[in-house]
């Protein structure tokens, strides 16, 4: 598929596709209002070229999106889909806000729109979340993710009491870089410690060394009392990087290290020792560049060692949160590595052997809009990305009772990576599933 821009998004709507989003149950009961309606219908006219943008969209949101910005979006739509036919779905969060499917003539595009309660309501959020043709299929999505420039792969996996059925794939079994997936591992040691009962979830922990954003807990006072499922919860649903630091260091390095080898990651040599993120950001430093050459050529063994040595180095280092500067850095050798298969095995051994407490860690950040998970009973999602990086994995359970892992992951060393792009794919992949 041709690449579509991602409007700006203002005001009510949260600003990255995979943020938390209201669950679908509580929007059951919502009704639209009519002026909400209204404007949805005058947005069709403005995607088909016609209307008056001014008097739709409200003032935060046209100093955001100037119209020939908007202007632009909209011919790449209709070059791509043709003709706006109509809002063919309309997911409710509240009255004034929800997620629409617009229809055209050769695609279908979900969209979130917010709308002032106020009067005159005018439009003061709009996003546009994905695209996808008119009769899909896994055919088309596979020939789409070949076309991606760099590394990608992807999976959807049937999950059952056998272990994994490929039911569509791509590099499969092809490690690559994870960025903040490799969370899951943690996620899994928490799990295994509370099911044996060295741990419970209400256990109170004390916030650790703080790491850089994303996330909360950085902010926090030094040592902040929380709880074991508090950290977990803010690791995995808004991938909090000093949560999972200070998770990582009290289950201990060496077991979550074991985790990853129970689960049946295929090539643990490539991610072990498993790195906190502090110190991952510390190996990327160009201060350690020499540090940063040992640990791509080492083993296993010695980069502990490497690590345990250098300690004091470590924490001296600075960082500079604008060190990546939107490039690709090390990606190839400073990261947490597994394949499209690995990270279904990953979330089949949470499903399998987490409990519930584990399960719904996982679901508070479905990881895609309320439109396509309420296709299904059970959405849990873990994401990860950084310049040159993304990757986005899915466990589902669709109405009929069948669990499924729709894992994908996109890399390239020498160029940034399109987040909407990788989004528009995998949304598009767990539409497929839904079906």
């Amino acid at each position: 598929m041709p690449k579509l821009m991602a409007l700006s998004l203002v005001a009510l709507i949260a600003a990255q596709p995979a943020s938390a989003q209201p669950a679908p149950a509580a929007t059951t009961s919502i009704t639209p209002a009519p002026t909400f309606k209204a404007r949805l219908d005058q947005l069709v006219t403005l995607l088909n070229g016609s209307g008056d943008y001014d008097e739709l969209f409200a003032p935060v949101f046209r100093e955001a999106v100037p119209q020939a910005k908007f202007d632009a979006i909209v011919a790449q739509l209709k070059a791509q889909g043709g003709a706006a036919t109509g809002i063919e779905n309309i997911t409710p969060d509240t009255a004034w806000q929800a997620t629409i499917t617009v229809g055209y003539e050769k695609i279908v595009a979900t969209m979130l729109v917010a709308v002032d309660p106020a009067d005159p309501h005018q439009i003061t959020g709009l996003r546009i979340t994905g695209a996808e043709p008119r009769d899909d299929s896994l055919a088309r999505l596979e020939t789409d993710f070949g076309k991606l420039h760099g590394s990608a792969g992807f999976g959807i996996y049937r999950l059952g009491d056998s272990g994994l059925t490929p039911i569509a794939e791509i590099n499969g079994e092809a490690a690559a870089p994870l960025g903040s997936a490799f969370k899951l591992w943690i996620l899994a040691e928490a799990s295994r410690d509370v099911q044996k009962g060295t741990r419970h979830w209400d256990d109170v922990l004390r916030v650790g060394r703080k790491s850089l954003p994303g996330g909360v807990l950085q902010t926090w006072p030094d040592h902040a009392p929380v709880t074991l499922q508090t950290l977990a919860t803010q690791m995995i649903s808004i991938s909090d990087n000093t949560a999972t630091d200070t998770l990582l260091t009290t289950l201990g390095r060496d077991k979550v290290g074991t985790m990853v080898k129970t689960i049946g990651v295929a090539d643990p040599a490539r991610t072990l020792p498993v790195l906190t993120t502090m110190q991952a950001f510390e190996l990327k430093s160009p201060a350690n560049a020499a540090l940063a050459a040992a640990w791509a050529k080492e083993a296993p063994a010695a980069r502990a060692k490497l690590l345990d040595d250098n300690a004091a180095a470590f924490a001296a280092t600075p960082v500079d949160p604008h060190m990546f500067d939107g490039k690709p850095l090390a990606i190839d050798t400073i990261e947490w590595f597994a394949s499209p298969r690995d990270m279904a095995r990953t979330l089949d051994w949470l499903r399998r052997h987490g409990d519930d407490t584990t399960r719904a860690i996982l679901a508070v950040n479905p990881g895609t809009a309320p439109a396509i998970a309420g296709r299904f009973d059970y959405v849990g999602f873990k994401g990860g990305s950084e310049p040159g990086v993304i990757t986005l994995n899915f466990l589902v359970r669709t109405t009929a009772g069948q669990w499924l892992a729709v894992t994908g992951n996109w890399h390239d060393a020498g160029a940034a990576v399109s987040e909407f792009d990788f989004v528009t794919l995998m949304n598009r992949a767990l539409t497929l599933v839904a079906h």
